[in-house]
């Protein structure tokens, strides 16, 4: 069996590409980071891999429900800061942070995405950008 070696850390492990913000984009960028994650040593299936596509789908989603401006793509940026560890940031133009989360009543069909995100990164948060450039970069670490 031909076991694949994780690559020596670099600062090659950075990965950025912009989507269209719609439902496709969001799909797309998650397919894209389990790709990535895969490329990086983390394998497709496994926990680690599993969970980080969650967290980007959830704020892929929520660039896209929520952060969503006409005309204006978001961006997903994945990284490895350091061994062990992926780094995963969507920046959309919409300048309102994200609500803390909290837990929705038992019958809502939604606001859970962010109870998600918190459940399975080490830590997460928002960045404001510059007023030159507006809009905001969500960001969750993982464990890989």
């Amino acid at each position: 069996m031909n076991q694949r070696q994780p690559l020596p850390l670099t600062t090659e492990r950075m990965f950025v590409q912009r989507f269209s913000a719609t439902r496709r984009g969001a799909r797309l960028a998650r397919l894209l980071a389990l790709h990535q994650f895969d490329a990086w040593g983390t394998p497709y299936g496994s926990e680690p891999s599993d969970n980080a596509a969650a967290v980007v789908a959830e704020l892929a989603a929520n660039a896209v429900l929520h952060g969503r401006v006409p005309g204006r793509d978001f961006e997903l940026a994945l990284s490895v800061p350091e061994p062990g560890s992926l780094l995963i940031e969507v920046t959309d133009t919409r300048g309102e942070a994200p609500v803390a989360p909290m837990a929705p009543a038992p019958f809502d069909e939604s606001g859970r995405g962010l109870l998600l995100v918190a459940a399975l990164a080490s830590t997460w948060g928002v960045r404001q950008r510059t007023p030159a450039a507006p809009g905001k970069t969500v960001w969750a670490r993982c464990p890989a």
